[in-house]
């Protein structure tokens, strides 16, 4: 039985079965994948398209009917053709693109038609070129996006190596496109013949078959160490940066002020009374009104300010350049912002308001943690003199009543 097998059955048998085995791993993902689960049933059902196109394929070489052989490898070019559309739906799902469903029903459209065009003794030739044509743009298409996810998202550094298992079949696909247009007599022959072309051809697509789901998995690894490094640098529930994260952007704009000397200032809020939103509502209304409070604060500030939840009810933004005279205008913009919005809540609507104490960087001498203590003195003298206000630190990290100015 074996020996009566041809390398290509046997390189494609393999193809056939690698694709299954894969389509298992990429349904079991599916249970374990939580939010990328839509983009792993698509990868499935890439795999297993896959592998009854190619099992299809090759049916049709052991078929001594002709009508029956072009059925099969007909179908067996459109299983190839919605595998891939398949493939780009579920990296599209996984990057966030938006789905191009006009292309891909073009594409199945023109699949379709050319399929049935090519049942025809006389089609086989205008079956193949057009249909590998189709082939080559879907992965064409695919490699775009994958090239634009690893530049813009995961600013790998070198982008085009995700890419390049698809450019790989582009040109694979282009090739055997324009060998179909030009000698059509070739595309029967080469499934046939069992030559080292031949076997060499099968083995390299397997070889970036396998590629692509090398591809698959490292996305969806370089997206969980995204994820990691994300959830490891933001706060939990404000999606703020976390202390750390503040810490080192201070460090790193220290170290850049000591280098050039640009000043900047700090701006440490703390929401008032927010104990008494947490015993009357519960903490649950509390962990919205932090979230509330984070969004406002944010959207009024600079892209190149940083803010970060410093602790509890805390804030803490680093405003790069910026004067104590710069910033009094912001901080006094945020509070009053954040007094004028309160948040919704059913039938009724809850209130917030905010102290602010602001510190300028002294200059070379000063570090972080005494650049810190001024602020939070400042925030200390705020709150003496009524709460919703700002205060300006002194130029000492220990403030007494009247040591610091009202903005």
């Amino acid at each position: 039985m074996l020996s009566s097998l041809s390398a290509t059955d046997i390189a494609f048998a393999m193809i056939g079965v690698m694709q299954g085995v894969l389509a298992l791993v990429w349904l079991l993902a599916t249970w374990l994948a939580g939010d990328l689960r839509r983009a792993t049933l698509h990868w499935a059902a890439y795999a297993t398209l896959s592998a009854v196109s190619f099992a299809m394929l090759t049916a049709a070489l052991h078929l001594h009917a002709p009508p029956r052989a072009e059925m099969l490898r007909a179908l067996g070019n459109l299983c190839g053709v919605v595998a891939l559309i398949a493939l780009q739906r579920g990296i599209r799902l996984f990057v966030g693109f938006p789905l191009p469903v006009r292309a891909h029903l073009l594409a199945l459209g023109v699949a379709l038609v050319a399929s049935y065009v090519g049942l025809s003794p006389s089609g086989g030739r205008f079956r193949v070129s057009i249909i590998s044509g189709v082939l080559a743009l879907l992965a064409a298409s695919v490699a775009h996006d994958l090239h634009l996810y690893s530049r813009d998202e995961l600013r790998l550094r070198w982008p085009w190596l995700m890419a390049l298992p698809l450019l790989a079949a582009t040109i694979g696909f282009a090739f055997r496109g324009v060998l179909a247009a030009l000698w059509p007599d070739t595309v029967a022959s080469e499934m046939t013949i069992d030559s080292a072309l031949n076997v060499g051809s099968a083995l390299s697509y397997m070889v970036i078959a396998l590629a692509f789901h090398a591809t698959l998995m490292a996305l969806v690894v370089a997206r969980l160490l995204a994820d990691l490094r994300h959830r490891s640098r933001h706060d939990g529930l404000t999606g703020l940066l976390n202390r750390r994260a503040m810490e080192e952007a201070m460090q790193g704009q220290m170290q850049r002020s000591r280098r050039t000397g640009e000043t900047f200032s700090v701006l440490m809020f703390d929401l008032d009374h927010f104990k008494v939103i947490n015993d009357c509502f519960g903490h649950a209304v509390g962990d919205r009104a932090l979230k509330h409070a984070a969004a406002l604060l944010k959207a009024g500030m600079r892209e190149v300010d940083s803010l970060a939840r410093f602790g509890g009810e805390e804030f803490l933004a680093l405003l790069p350049g910026a004067s104590v005279e710069a910033s009094r205008p912001l901080a006094e913009r945020l509070r009053v912002h954040l007094d004028a919005n309160p948040m919704g809540l059913e039938a009724r609507s809850i209130s917030m308001s905010v102290s602010i104490g602001i510190a300028q960087w002294i200059g070379a001498d000063e570090d972080a943690s005494r650049l810190l203590v001024r602020a939070d003195a400042a925030l200390y003298q705020a709150k003496l003199q009524g709460r919703n206000c700002v205060v300006t630190a002194t130029m000492e990290p220990w403030l007494q009543p009247g040591a610091a100015q009202m903005a």
